[in-house]
């Protein structure tokens, strides 16, 4: 287990040094055991479509910490529809500082962040099961969420977790057309990033987080 994480560990490195990244070992070491359990609750639940820890590591891990460097400063911030808890935990270990909550409806990924939290010892990081659209709904400085349906409405429906002044963000494609703002929203900012291309060393892929302050 120990030549696992350091395997792990020393990957993650390698991947932010190419984009002068630099996040403390311990932190590393952290987001590199969040990978390994990622693989093995893989075995016998559907987490992720990535498999082996190399790939959470390459596709999930190092793209949260170059998502998070993208942000500006928050005290509190929301993953709406964490999944496996990414970008989430990675920004709760980046940040210890910040509050993080994770919200997620489906029962069995909700049941893995709670044993990531507690195994890794996120204390900053709560884990709770619902529906975006259904739950009480929490006030933060930031929330996240994948566009899962047209951005304008991804917006309007997240609204409610964050508190006036604070900014809705919404991850995508470097090369993306950004939304109009919704109701309740300020125009769209793009705040540009990159990651490593796992599946072709030395190139870099463009993203970026369509940021909106809620007004």
């Amino acid at each position: 287990m120990a030549r696992d994480l350091d395997r792990i560990d020393a990957r993650i490195e390698a991947s932010l040094e190419s984009l002068a990244i630099a996040v403390d070992a311990g932190a590393r070491r952290r987001l590199a055991a969040l990978s390994l359990l990622v693989a093995q609750w893989n075995e016998r639940m559907n987490l992720t479509g990535h498999r082996e820890p190399e790939r959470i590591a390459d596709r999930l891990a190092v793209p949260a910490v170059c998502l998070a460097e993208a942000l500006p400063d928050f005290g509190s911030l929301a993953d709406l529809g964490s999944g496996a808890g990414f970008p989430g935990l990675p920004i709760a270990i980046l940040r210890p500082e910040a509050r993080v909550t994770l919200v997620e409806s489906r029962e069995r990924r909700h049941h893995f962040q709670r044993a990531a939290i507690r195994e890794i010892e996120i204390a900053n990081a709560t884990p709770l099961r619902g529906r975006i659209e259904e739950i009480e709904a929490i006030p933060h400085d930031v929330a996240l969420a994948q566009a899962v349906g047209p951005p304008s409405e991804v917006l309007a429906m997240i609204r409610g977790w964050v508190r006036p002044g604070g900014l809705l963000g919404i991850p995508a494609s470097g090369h993306a057309t950004p939304p109009t703002s919704a109701a309740g929203t300020s125009a769209i900012e793009v705040r540009r990033y990159r990651t490593p291309d796992p599946d072709a060393p030395g190139r870099i892929e463009e993203r970026a987080v369509w940021l909106s302050r809620a007004t």
